[in-house]
């Protein structure tokens, strides 16, 4: 098989009307692979891949701002390297870095057994 110029002419046309390699393929009596090739050579502007559908970014709404009474919470909220990253905010317990809810998440309160000899 020769690339012609006509033959040229027609893959660019389709390629810029959207078609696929197959589609264009079939129309001039190659396969999908040189239509991708000769794309590819002719340095035509690549396509998103009809089989991979691209991941959309989640939305983040912003949280509402919080009013704050005392020293704020510190529980670090979300990864640190993401835009969404923040912490919690709410009050504080007195002489804690966190609010109540994130207090008994943080420290884990020792039961004393019972009925065990120390050895």
């Amino acid at each position: 098989m020769t690339w012609t110029d006509e033959r040229v002419e027609i893959v660019t046309k389709l390629w810029s009307e959207g078609l696929t390699a197959s589609a264009i393929g079939r129309r001039i009596g190659v396969t999908k692979n040189a239509i991708v090739g000769k794309v590819h050579r002719l340095g035509l502007a690549a396509r998103q891949s009809p089989i991979r559908k691209p991941v959309a970014e989640p939305v983040v709404e912003p949280e509402p701002v919080v009013e704050l009474t005392g020293p704020p919470c510190h529980w670090p909220i979300g990864e640190p390297d993401k835009n969404d990253f923040r912490y919690c905010g709410k009050a504080a317990l007195a002489d804690k870095p966190y609010c109540p809810e994130h207090d008994k998440r943080a420290y884990i309160r020792q039961v004393p057994r019972r009925g065990v000899n120390a050895a």
